[in-house]
C-alpha cells in the first residue's frame, strides 16, 4: 500500500475505492497465473509477500457479507426448530400402549414422558449448534503424555555396549 493511505481515527488503513480497484484487479492477474512478485511490480505493491496478504484480506471482504448470510440463515432454521422443539415439550402426551390409551385405577390417562424428554435432548443439540455457530464453546485441551521408544531391529543390545 502506497504510504500516504488514509487512516481513521485510531489510525487503522482506510479502505479507498483505488484500493478496492487494485486488489480486484490483482486477483485478476493471479486468476491469470500471475506471480505474486509480477503482481507486485506490476500494481506497487511492496513485495510479493505484501501482495499475497493483500489479495487475502480482499478474500475475506468479498467473503464475509455471504458468510454473514449464511450464519443469519443458520440462525433462522436453528430458532424455528427451537420453536418446535419447545411446542413439543410443553404438550401433554398420553401413553399408548396397543393402540389404546393406558388409564390409571381413577381412569385418568397416562402422560407418556418420552417425547417431552426427546424435545429437551433436541432443544439441546440445537443449543449446542447455536454454540458453535458462533463458536461460543471453549476450546479443548488435549494433554498428550508418554514418551517414545526407538528398537533398532536387528542389532543385539548387548552388541551396542
Amino acid at each position: 500500500m502506497p504510504k500516504n493511505q488514509p487512516r481513521d481515527g485510531n489510525h487503522h488503513f482506510v479502505l479507498t475505492d483505488d484500493a478496492v480497484a487494485r486488489d480486484a484487479r490483482a486477483a485478476e492477474l493471479r486468476a491469470q497465473g500471475w506471480t505474486y512478485q509480477a503482481i507486485a511490480d506490476e500494481l506497487g505493491y511492496y513485495d510479493k509477500s505484501h501482495a499475497w496478504r493483500q489479495l487475502q484480506n480482499a478474500r475475506k471482504r468479498i467473503l464475509k457479507p455471504a458468510l454473514e448470510q449464511l450464519i443469519a440463515t443458520e440462525m433462522q432454521q436453528l430458532d424455528e426448530l427451537y420453536v418446535a422443539a419447545l411446542e413439543i415439550l410443553e404438550r401433554e402426551h398420553v401413553a399408548i400402549s396397543q393402540g389404546k390409551i393406558m388409564k390409571d385405577d381413577d381412569g385418568t390417562p397416562i402422560l407418556d414422558d418420552g417425547p417431552r424428554l426427546a424435545a429437551i435432548r433436541e432443544m439441546r443439540m440445537i443449543r449446542e449448534s447455536f454454540r458453535k455457530l458462533h463458536g461460543l464453546d471453549a476450546e479443548k485441551k488435549v494433554n498428550v503424555s508418554g514418551g517414545v521408544r526407538y528398537e533398532i531391529v536387528g542389532i543385539d543390545q548387548a552388541d551396542l555396549s
